[in-house]
């Protein structure tokens, strides 16, 4: 995902999605410049009201953006969520929960990469291991015991030799363990709603997929 096009995507659905890592916390992010959706100037009226289906598409298009999934990807995690679902809050915690720990958002949380996107290419080109072995399926899920860690040969590459220093300030969500001089991180815990912070109507999407 270019990076112009990540930022015309949070323009465009009215929320910061964090696309571009740790730009986005920045005063450079352009949704503190340019709010308001892209488009010529003459077209900027404010937002569109949108109709029930608009807002449930955009409510989807949020969280899926939001973990950079591609829509297939998307629909089949919804669609496995909604043939288990009792109740609502059951099925909100179970998609965020199944999201959270995807292999590419593990990797994002532990602060190994700077966006998912960079995640999902780190793990592809075999940066990372497993357990103490190899995996390179962004979509894998990482359960609770298992062990990510940046492949020792990896280390001392560009892309890591200042992870040291920028792990130093950062603390991970509290459902994973990070060792930060050795460069390896453990699931401990489930995800919960409280902490990953909600950035879409769950319940919308759901009604989305079930039309």
């Amino acid at each position: 995902m270019a990076k112009r096009n990540a930022c015309k995507i949070c323009r465009r659905l009215g929320q910061k999605l964090f696309l571009k890592g740790e730009r986005c916390l920045s005063p450079k992010c352009t949704m503190v410049k340019r709010s308001y959706p892209p488009g010529p100037k003459k077209k900027r009226r404010g937002r569109v009201l949108l109709s029930g289906y608009g807002k449930e598409l955009a409510e989807k298009q949020k969280l899926q953006k939001y973990y950079g999934l591609r829509e297939r990807q998307f629909e089949k995690y919804v669609k496995e969520i909604l043939q288990k679902r009792g109740k609502v809050e059951d099925a909100v915690f179970l998609l965020i929960k199944t999201l959270e720990k995807r292999f590419d958002n593990v990797v994002f949380r532990f602060g190994f990469a700077k966006s998912r996107q960079e995640a999902r290419q780190l793990i592809s080109h075999g940066h990372f291991l497993v357990n103490s072995k190899h995996l390179k399926i962004p979509s894998a899920i990482i359960k609770k015991g298992m062990v990510v860690s940046v492949k020792d040969a990896k280390k001392k590459s560009k892309l890591f030799k200042n992870l040291v220093l920028t792990l130093k300030n950062y603390t991970p969500p509290s459902w994973l363990k990070l060792d930060k001089e050795n460069m390896e991180g453990t699931v401990v815990g489930e995800p919960s709603l409280e902490e990953v912070g909600i950035i879409s109507d769950i319940p919308s999407i759901f009604e989305f997929y079930s039309r």
